[in-house]
């Protein structure tokens, strides 16, 4: 759901930059308290959305769409964390890549960055109070955020689109329209987002935060028979303690990365996505114009002058770079102004 430039009028999206703004600025002070001894987690997150954006899945009638991330990113990190990794991911595909309007990206941080997240992360956590108390909870709560965070995105869009739309449309044929293919792409992100949380509580539920509740505590019994709670044990992914136990996940996760962006993207649907498709229906997509970075060397996740294939997979191998860097960069400098500021 990137919003191209021309959509909404330059009011409108001056607002939503203004919103967005004041959001990722929230996000990043309280990403403090979330990014502890690493950023490389919260990189990595980025990193794997941007890959799994690459690959759009086909949900029927020549339509496709993409994973959103923001209840994943959100069950991993946090969601302020969440907040600030796929804003990294926007900017890059925006900038380099040409994927949603420099004018838009406002729009496309509030609907995906921050909307997505929210709703994510609001809906999985009402769903883990229902549910049992232990790690793998998060898998089906987790799911059930990113399936209701999609179309809630979508009715965003057209609230937007009410107050500053560049074609006059039917109001109601547009909400039909967004809320009904965006509740199927919902799906698509609801069963990602459950496969993805799968594999990593079965194999490092400390990695996951929003399992972190469900963790069970360790009871010491001292010598005068007084029982002590020591927390689960903190998320020191990359501590030099652990030595390569505790990398070997991102390890893993980062070849993963480097494989969907290069490898399993050359399979992505070529279908317009969800609100291509409802803008050719609805009668706007006339409205869109091309981005002030539509002629880069990596426009349209291509490397400009390499034929074939291989185009693409290097424009993905160096999307997942450039994000994993730009976004650990960031956290990481914000846990160390933490640091100075509490030392």
């Amino acid at each position: 759901m990137h919003v191209p430039d021309g959509f909404l009028d330059l009011t409108t999206s001056v607002a939503t930059a203004g919103v967005s703004a004041g959001a990722v600025g929230v996000a990043l002070r309280r990403a403090r308290h979330d990014v502890e001894e690493s950023p490389a987690l919260p990189g990595l997150v980025s990193a794997f959305v941007f890959a799994v954006q690459m690959v759009n899945f086909p949900v029927g009638a020549g339509t496709s769409g993409h994973l959103m991330g923001g209840a994943l990113a959100a069950a991993l990190v946090g969601p302020a964390t969440a907040v600030v990794c796929l804003t990294v991911v926007l900017l890059v595909q925006a900038l380099l890549f040409a994927d949603g309007g420099l004018t838009a990206l406002g729009t496309n941080v509030l609907l995906i960055a921050v909307v997505t997240v929210v709703v994510g992360h609001l809906v999985t956590r009402g769903a883990l109070a229902v549910l049992p108390r232990r790690p793998s909870s998060v898998v089906p709560a987790a799911a059930l955020g990113g399936l209701v965070s999609v179309p809630a995105a979508a009715l965003v869009f057209v609230g937007l689109y009410a107050l500053g739309g560049a074609v006059p449309v039917d109001l109601g044929s547009l909400a039909a329209a967004m809320l009904g293919w965006h509740a199927l792409i919902g799906v698509g992100e609801a069963l990602i987002t459950g496969a993805v949380l799968a594999a990593v509580v079965a194999a490092r539920p400390d990695l996951v935060r929003a399992a972190a509740p469900a963790r069970r505590e360790l009871v010491v019994v001292g010598a005068d028979g007084r029982r002590t709670s020591v927390p689960a044990a903190p998320r020191e992914v990359d501590a030099p303690a652990a030595g390569g136990a505790r990398r070997r996940p991102l390890v893993v996760a980062l070849l993963a990365c480097l494989v969907v962006a290069g490898g399993v993207s050359l399979l992505a649907s070529g279908s317009p996505d969800g609100l291509e498709h409802v803008a050719g229906l609805v009668g706007f997509d006339g409205a869109a114009s091309n981005s002030a970075v539509g002629a880069g060397p990596l426009a349209d996740y291509a490397v400009a002058g390499v034929p074939g294939a291989l185009a693409v997979t290097l424009a993905g191998v160096a999307g997942v770079v450039v994000t994993a860097l730009l976004a650990a960069g960031t956290l990481g400098l914000v846990a160390r102004r933490r640091r100075r500021a509490t030392a």
